[in-house]
């Protein structure tokens, strides 16, 4: 049976097959590549991967909301399923009849089971998401801006404080150098430091991989914690939040602004932190309760604060945490960069153009891996 026959007998009350050519399911060169993208995205991100899809010659079913008998009919015609965190299990994919690729947008370790995959002599491509890189390198970078001192660091630099304390320029040489001018004692390192993370998806994920890679111990809290094995392929311990809160060094959040997320960072949480931790919030500002912030901070209960977002945004002039000691602030810049959405739906589409014209496929796992 066609897919598309599979898509609208499963799916009568909604169409989730988005054409560009509605009798058309063939590319330019004739050949025959039929997609399924089995998770459930919004209406505007469907809609770039469709056209994204048809600028190569390409179209893309959906089936986000199929479930067992139809995701399983659905999945038995297609050539490639596209996921980003929904499960393809060993049971799909033995239901599988001609399947080609299956490609994860995103680096969720756990949604494919690599080994049936393997098995049934299936390759698998995992592209990590453009937008949840760029934040989670804006994390990165909030963190080091805060433990580097840079801020402080280049304006001193630039406005030659060290004369206060007595130093002068002298010509370096070989042997003769001058460091630390602005005598700094409180530069620390990124290694060995414990990161908590309060949420773990698409971009917590990416945060704790460029973190393992400065040589920190990752800690996670979400709600439903992962199975042990998930949590090995991703490279962290869960904690529940009250102890990540106490054993963290840097506190990084990315989980969503819900009724049960708003101010999950507030003054008793605050209280739980070390004297010297720092909290950075890529997220949502509604996570934060920015007065118990501003308490924390100019109390030195933390050492101090890296944002990206804020309870109001642009950041008003008069907020007070402007004023509040050790802040490092950025304009909302996280997701901003990158290419977010429109790059993974190219990266997506780069790849069913390798799997139709015979070229080669980008990001290809192991049985057993989690990533590239």
């Amino acid at each position: 049976m066609h897919l598309r026959s599979v898509l609208t007998r499963a799916c009568s009350r909604r169409l989730y097959y988005l054409p560009s050519q509605p009798d058309r399911y063939h590319s330019e060169r004739g050949t025959t590549l039929r997609t399924l993208h089995i998770e459930p995205l919004p209406e505007w991100i469907r809609g770039l991967f469709q056209r994204t899809a048809a600028e190569a010659g390409l179209e893309i079913a959906w089936g986000g909301e199929l479930r067992g008998t139809g995701l399983r009919d659905a999945a038995a015609e297609a050539d490639v399923l596209v996921t980003a965190a929904r499960r393809i299990g060993g049971d799909l994919i033995r239901a599988t009849g001609r399947l080609r690729l299956i490609q994860v947008q995103g680096r969720a370790p756990w949604a494919v089971e690599t080994r049936a995959a393997a098995a049934t002599g299936i390759p698998v491509s995992v592209l990590p998401h453009r937008g949840a890189i760029a934040v989670a390198e804006q994390t990165i970078a909030l963190m080091l801006g805060l433990y580097r001192k840079l801020v402080p660091g280049h304006r001193g630099t630039r406005n030659a404080d060290y004369r206060a304390l007595g130093v002068e320029p002298v010509r370096t040489t070989e042997r003769r150098i001058a460091f630390n001018w602005l005598g700094y004692d409180d530069i620390r390192q990124l290694h060995g430091r414990v990161l908590g993370l309060v949420g773990l998806g698409g971009i917590g994920l990416e945060v704790a991989r460029r973190a393992r890679a400065f040589d920190m111990e990752v800690a996670y809290h979400k709600r439903s914690p992962l199975p042990r094995r998930h949590e090995q392929m991703a490279g962290v311990r869960y904690l529940p939040l009250p102890e990540l809160l106490a054993a963290s060094d840097i506190v990084s959040l990315h989980a969503p602004h819900t009724g049960h997320t708003e101010h999950i960072i507030d003054a008793e949480a605050l209280l739980l932190m070390k004297s010297d931790a720092i909290l950075v919030n890529t997220a949502r500002g509604g996570l934060v309760d920015e007065a118990a912030l501003l308490d924390a901070l100019q109390s030195g209960q933390i050492a101090g604060a890296g944002l990206d977002v804020f309870l109001d945004e642009p950041l008003p002039h008069d907020n007070p945490l402007i004023g509040a000691p050790n802040v490092l602030f950025s304009p909302h810049v996280g997701g901003g960069t990158g290419g977010g959405q429109v790059g993974m739906a190219r990266d997506v589409v780069a790849n069913l153009v390798a799997v139709r014209d015979g070229g080669e496929v980008r990001g290809l796992v192991a049985a057993g891996t989690a990533s590239p």
